[in-house]
């Protein structure tokens, strides 16, 4: 059963946080995105990794066939990288090691910015 979460913007407060699903398995981060035909505006993922990495940070959008916005996000819950990815896609890489990567409709890419500090709370 999928867990979620809001992702809130202390820095600059939303009035709508994202709501996302809380992906830590192997299995959840590895589907990603993948295959589905499209993404709503008010769905989107955390992608959990063990540590601030920038290579275990890295995402693909192989099968993924609509644009997303991708926040990278560190240990210390601030945003240290954001981009809107293409589709099909081989690879991107946070400028910064990174801990969560945060994917959601690219409409919202302006409500997190790099430097903003974010807070995780279950949904």
């Amino acid at each position: 059963m999928p867990n979620f979460i809001f992702v809130k913007n202390i820095t600059k407060p939303n009035l709508s946080p994202a709501r996302v699903e809380y992906c830590d398995s192997f299995t959840s981060r590895l589907r990603g995105l993948m295959f589905r035909s499209r993404l709503a505006r008010d769905e989107g993922l955390i992608l959990v990794q063990g540590r601030d990495s920038r290579l275990d940070a890295s995402i693909h959008m192989f099968f993924v066939p609509f644009d997303i916005s991708v926040f990278w996000i560190n240990a210390n819950m601030q945003v240290v990288d954001k981009i809107i990815a293409k589709p099909w896609r081989p690879a991107y890489f946070p400028k910064q090691g990174a801990k969560y990567i945060l994917e959601i409709h690219p409409t919202r890419f302006t409500d997190y910015e790099i430097g903003n500090t974010v807070e995780f709370i279950n949904a």
